[in-house]
């Protein structure tokens, strides 16, 4: 984060984490053996999963496009993981290099990365906090000290609120990050779901949540509604919440393709 000293950081090597276990799917090398091993477990039952992160990352990269010919130039990223190939900022500084993206995350191998990717980028800025705790995210340097709140902004949570359990109020949670922006702002949200058109589909994302429950971050799977929730009374775009692979793709899937996450874009206000 520009203008404070670097953190000491455990990097938390002794147990399996999912920002670098998603790494490792992207094809990343900021992993550990540990994450590998479990990662491995992971596409042992599910060989699909490093495509379905894939698929999420390209929905991003898509989304944050959709943002930026929508005219927004600020972005809050909650829970933004290890910089990888189609970063946030990469995406739209190739559109607007002047927008700025303040990178949020609770994992201190994120975070350490990321400050180091993002040195000598002053559009950029990366803040070590935990998105349930949006007090602390909102009045940190590295959000206020870049981006302002009188300006619409887009709220990117993207694969990460399935990290999030129900004892932390997810519905009441977004809804205060889409309190703390402007109308003309936009919400951003992937989520993983073991609700899916047949049983066959559904298994193996029942499967991978059972690996993630021996990590440092077991996963929580919702269905369509609880998804839909939310985004509360954001106004979704077309074509609404769908299956990652399905919006607004840059080449149409087969229409009974489908990669696990339920995404969308909503526009606030």
């Amino acid at each position: 984060m520009r203008g404070q000293p670097p953190e000491p950081f455990d990097l938390g090597m002794d147990r399996p984490n999912a920002a670098r276990m998603y790494d490792y799917y992207l094809g990343g090398a900021q992993n550990f053996a540990l994450d590998r091993e479990y990662a491995d477990r992971a596409l042992a039952r599910f060989p699909h999963t490093a495509r379905t992160a894939q698929a999420n990352r390209a929905f991003l990269a898509r989304a944050v496009r959709y943002c930026l010919h929508a005219g927004i130039r600020q972005f809050l990223d909650l829970g933004s993981g290890i910089p990888t190939r189609g970063n946030v900022h990469e995406v739209a500084h190739a559109i607007a290099p002047q927008t700025r993206v303040a990178y949020v995350d609770n994992e201190s191998v994120a975070v350490a990365h990321g400050r180091q990717l993002l040195a000598t980028i002053p559009e950029a800025t990366v803040t070590h906090a935990d998105l349930r705790h949006p007090e602390q995210v909102l009045d940190a340097d590295g959000v206020v000290g870049l981006l302002d709140f009188d300006q619409p902004i887009a709220v990117l949570m993207v694969a990460v609120l399935h990290f999030v359990g129900d004892d932390a109020r997810p519905v009441e949670l977004v809804a205060r990050y889409r309190a703390a922006v402007p109308a003309g702002s936009m919400l951003v949200i992937s989520h993983v779901s073991d609700d899916q058109p047949t049983e066959e589909l559904a298994a193996p994302h029942r499967a991978v949540a059972e690996v993630y429950r021996e990590t440092s971050n077991p996963a929580y799977l919702r269905d369509r509604p609880s998804i839909r929730a939310l985004f509360g009374d954001a106004t979704l775009v077309d074509p609404g919440l769908v299956d990652a692979l399905h919006w607004c793709p840059d080449d149409p899937p087969d229409p009974g393709d489908h990669c696990g996450f339920y995404a969308g874009v909503a526009r606030i206000g």
